[in-house]
């Protein structure tokens, strides 16, 4: 069963960040914030695409269901200082 860790990790690995908090109990529904330079003029589907991509075949074989809000670092700023 994966573990909302595991998850961030294989975030982390396939993709530059600067953030990112995984919740998730039962192992394959997750929710995920995640703060990338990546994701720099990017729209929001860019920006879920390249999580996708940086999770591979995961995304077919162990995750269910991840529930995602993508930030810039500047968007991430603005939104943690509400």
């Amino acid at each position: 069963m994966l573990r909302a860790a595991e998850l961030r990790d294989y975030i982390m690995q396939g993709l530059p960040c600067d953030h990112v908090q995984v919740l998730g109990d039962d192992g394959q529904h997750f929710e995920a914030v995640i703060v990338s330079a990546q994701f720099t003029g990017k729209n929001m589907v860019q920006q879920h695409q390249l999580v996708y991509q940086a999770l591979g075949d995961r995304m077919r074989e162990e995750i269910h269901a991840l529930s995602m809000r993508t930030f810039t670092p500047e968007a991430w700023a603005k939104f943690a200082d509400k």
